[in-house]
């Protein structure tokens, strides 16, 4: 009979002796099931925390980063699975809970998850590879110098012996951690900038449950929440004799400033919401869009003693120039408006919260719920879901924090969710903006002063005033000019840079037509002033600047143009990412149409080419979008545009025909994605548009300066 190995668990062997005590022997089948459960019981090989490998030879790599669409939860894992060196398509992919010991800073926003973690995690992979090598290594009595990898095994070639990850599992788990490992040379790299398909796109296209608002545990209540109709209004008093009498209808519930309905389903939750009788009371001014205009207007006149950054003496030389180019440009309050609704699972009781829900900062809102109930933050789980877009608006906590008073109040486990119309009501908006530019252009017909006085909603620096051209002109100003109010913004796809770079690109075009040179040349000239004749500190790299702007032009053949056909032109940096971008529109019917969009972007090393194609050409088709159609305005404290019929998203029939993408190639670390791309978009079409007509835009959406009349 074949021995039982010596490793058998203590419950293999109660489970063995106490049938043969009974007189039953299931002989070899047994202990063929008790050698299985064996392996299972054996040591999970997991050296840190992003990645485990079993005795059965299944992979598991972690993704730490909440999944909002820019393709983390597949770009991540792909720097694991190059360092360990595995077969991509043999892995399962995991999102991580929250787990600040484990994983650190667990957050999605400033394009930052891939630039913060491409080291470390690349690290994590090396560690367990080396790991591998010294156990099979050990096993094999020669040295680990002689052993390589390839596609989850390792090998010795000199004498023909491979084994797999799995069946090393066990020894590597009782390995000592190297400290100091080596990572791969680029030119090794067999999935780092390759195309890899997102990991959930089937889970997408049928329907699973991956998102927060998909969430269903048992108990669970549907809770909707009325909500102050207008900034500058709290509640006063409400009446729930007839939200009780909808079918469906639980509980409803009062927190400090909100009403909660809760309900069986959300149709009832929703018409419980339909039913209160909820009276309101004034807490501040209510304030409409007319009125930020009028303070705008007066702001962007005034000079403010504190400026953003001052090179030179800008007020001299327009005093003292030839001639000198104003402009004023404007953009509009906007919504993050992600296709998923807000919402948010929570169930506390008893001193814990077990939460679950669309979050970008999942650490700072254990933080806020914590604060909120009271409780210790060691009480609080925190699940991660993939999350139907965010754009800045989850970097916020006020759903989580609802959700989670709710819950206590209402001692039941339940399922926030918002309607799309409390959603455009409730925002953290992008504010809105007013740019007042001066340029001094001396006798040698030369850029010799630029004065910018930039006002935004709650802004405390509205410009982004040591990005280019700063370094370039001798004479340069920035000052910002905040304007207080209850409407609450906050981050936006982009902060800053998504309002001020069609503003400054699009002046740039003013300029350089205005001195009668190529869009290119022009900033090409100012780009070789700040490398060999600087004005105070330069804060981009110029060889990078250039580089994106001499493969965009080679890709749209700038300065050669099809008949009818009419380029626009713009290059920005942020997120530490150089990008450039060319339009190329028609007129039809006097409107534009955007026929192309070429897009060259330096942001180092590429991890994933599709992901990284896709979040390019998404930015555009995103910032594009907003440019041409969307604005949220105020009356009195309320958003006029309560819905995506008067809050009009990009359409396909507007959209570009095709968005060609090319990236700069460097072995350097990546720089931030999700956003570079977005904030010239605006510019580049609107300075086709002047190219195509003789007509400035400078004013967003553009939308209304083609409207039929």
């Amino acid at each position: 009979m074949k021995q039982v190995q010596s490793n058998i668990s203590r419950r293999n062997f109660l489970k063995i002796t106490s049938l043969a005590g009974g007189g039953i022997l299931l002989g070899f089948e047994l202990l063929a099931n008790a050698g299985a459960e064996a392996i299972t019981d054996a040591p999970l090989f997991a050296p840190n925390a992003y990645l485990s490998i079993d005795p059965k030879g299944i992979i598991t790599l972690m993704a730490p980063n909440p999944e909002i669409g820019q393709g983390v939860k597949t770009a991540l894992p792909m720097l694991l699975a190059e360092e360990l060196d595995v077969d991509w398509n043999k892995v399962v992919i995991n999102q991580a809970d929250y787990d600040k010991e484990k994983y650190g800073n667990q957050s999605a926003g400033g394009s930052g998850a891939i630039r913060g973690r491409y080291e470390p995690i690349r690290k994590a992979g090396a560690v367990a590879r080396h790991m591998l090598i010294a156990a099979a290594a050990e096993t094999w009595n020669v040295p680990a110098e002689e052993c390589s990898t390839e596609n989850g095994f390792v090998l010795h070639k000199a004498s023909g012996k491979k084994l797999s990850y799995g069946e090393l599992a066990t020894k590597s788990a009782g390995m000592p951690v190297p400290q100091n490992v080596s990572l791969k040379d680029p030119k090794d790299f067999k999935i780092i900038g390759k195309r890899i398909k997102n990991i959930d796109n089937k889970g997408i296209l049928t329907g699973k449950p991956l998102f927060g608002i998909d969430t269903r545990r048992e108990g669970m209540l549907y809770c909707m929440v009325s909500r102050p109709p207008a900034f500058g209004k709290k509640l006063k008093s409400f009446d729930d004799s007839d939200t009780r009498k909808i079918p469906g209808v639980k509980n409803v519930v009062r927190t400090e400033h909100v009403v909660a309905v809760l309900a069986t389903n959300t149709w009832a939750a929703k018409k419980g919401r339909d039913a209160l009788k909820v009276e309101w009371e004034d807490t501040g001014k209510l304030e409409s869009t007319s009125d930020h205009l009028a303070a705008f207007k007066d702001l962007i006149q005034q000079k403010n003693e504190k400026p953003d950054r001052n090179d030179g003496d800008a007020e001299k030389a327009l005093a003292n120039a030839k001639k000198v180019i104003e402009s004023v440009y404007e953009v509009p309050v906007l919504s993050h408006a992600p296709m998923e609704p807000i919402n948010f699972f929570a169930d506390v009781r008893d001193g814990k919260a077990d939460l679950y829900g669309p979050t970008q900062v999942p650490g700072r809102a254990i933080a806020d719920v914590a604060k909120a109930l009271g409780i210790a933050e060691a009480n609080i789980t925190l699940g991660l879901p993939r999350q139907g877009g965010g754009f800045g608006r989850k970097l916020r906590s006020d759903n989580v924090v609802e959700a989670a008073l709710i819950s206590s109040v209402a001692k039941a486990p339940i399922q926030m969710i918002w309607t799309r119309e409390d959603d455009m009501q409730g925002d953290f908006y992008r504010p809105n903006g007013m740019y007042r530019y001066r340029a001094a252009i001396n006798a040698n017909n030369e850029l010799d002063g630029w004065y910018l006085i930039a006002a935004a909603l709650n802004a405390g620096r509205a410009a982004a005033a040591d990005n280019f051209p700063a370094g370039a002109i001798t004479n340069y100003r920035t000052d910002s000019q905040g304007l207080s109010s209850n409407i609450q913004t906050g981050p936006w796809r982009a902060p800053t840079h998504n309002a001020i770079a069609f503003a400054e690109q699009s002046f740039l075009d003013e300029i350089a037509h205005e001195l009668k040179k190529d869009p290119v040349a022009f900033r090409l000239e100012l780009l070789d002033k700040a490398k060999n004749n600087p004005a105070g500190k330069v804060n981009y790299n110029i060889d990078k600047f250039r580089s994106v702007i001499d493969l965009v032009t080679k890709m749209s053949n700038w300065g050669k143009n099809t008949p009818g056909r009419y380029k626009g032109f713009a290059a920005y940096y942020s997120f530490n990412t150089y990008v450039a971008e060319v339009a190329e529109i028609s007129m039809q019917n006097g409107k534009p149409k955007v026929h192309k969009v070429y897009c060259a972007v330096n942001c180092g090393q590429v991890v994933n080419l599709s992901g990284a194609e896709n979040q390019v050409q998404g930015a555009i088709v995103d910032g594009l979008g907003h440019a041409w159609f969307t604005e949220i305005t105020f009356d009195k404290g309320a958003v006029q545009q309560k819905n995506f019929n008067t809050y009009k998203m990009m359409r396909m029939q507007d959209a570009p025909l095709d968005v060609e993408v090319q990236f700069v190639e460097t072995n350097e670390a990546p720089t931030g994605l999700g956003e570079p791309a977005l904030p010239p978009i605006a510019a580049v079409v609107c300075n086709a548009i002047f190219a195509a007509t003789g007509k400035r835009i400078r004013k967003l959406p553009f939308n209304g300066a083609f409207q039929d009349k």
